[in-house]
């Protein structure tokens, strides 16, 4: 599959890469898309959550009425969780939500992503550029100019660039990541996919050891 280089003001170079078939033209593979992208989100959660048992609550440990002749169910502490401000039966607890995941799916996954894009003609090669300055007005002009809007973006950079990202941090749907960082969330999630020359021979060697 061959697709045209621009530059960074969308400009075509006259130039040309071929994208190889072994990641952008495979038949996707939607389970495994299915199992990387449930990891990526419970590995986002925090899992802090957490409601006090009875023997947490703080109160009197007094018995609260008589045992018999009241009428009513016996009741031997304020703390029960059948009273108002009691602890909280079987509530949660903090815990990991994160599970083990083989690097073989999560290669085959971002694959089958990457293939996705492709075939819905969602890639854009730019040639390799970089900002001297962290300038956000300028990561816009760039968003518009490459991919015709400003929806969302994932840049894919040969290497970490310190200015591309900090330029790209205050737009909310704009994302800036090195070939080594990328997930199959990121990607699919993204309405343009913009890589960098350079980065191709990247993605190459990172998806196809």
């Amino acid at each position: 599959m061959e697709v045209s280089v621009i530059d960074h003001k969308g400009k075509e170079t006259g130039r040309k890469v071929v994208l190889s078939e072994d990641i952008f033209g495979v038949e996707p593979n939607d389970h495994v898309i299915y199992l990387d992208i449930k990891q990526y989100l419970a590995n986002q959660r925090q899992g802090t959550h957490k409601s006090k048992e009875r023997n947490e609550i703080v109160g009197s440990t007094k018995k609260i009425k008589k045992q018999k002749g009241t009428g009513t169910a016996r009741a031997g502490s304020i703390k029960s969780p059948v009273f108002r401000g009691g602890g909280r039966i079987f509530g949660p607890k903090p815990r990991n939500y994160g599970f083990k995941l083989n690097k073989k799916v999560k290669t085959v996954a971002r694959i089958s992503a990457l293939s996705y894009k492709a075939k819905d003609n969602k890639i854009v090669i730019v040639e390799d550029f970089s900002f001297d300055l962290p300038k956000t007005k300028e990561y816009t002009k760039f968003i518009q100019a490459v991919a015709g809007s400003t929806k969302k973006s994932l840049f894919i950079t040969a290497d970490k660039n310190e200015n591309m990202y900090l330029s790209s941090r205050n737009l909310k749907e704009a994302k800036v990541t090195a070939a080594s960082g990328i997930n199959t969330y990121d990607i699919l999630n993204a309405d343009t996919l913009i890589v960098a020359e350079k980065a191709i021979d990247n993605l190459k060697e990172l998806l196809t050891k």
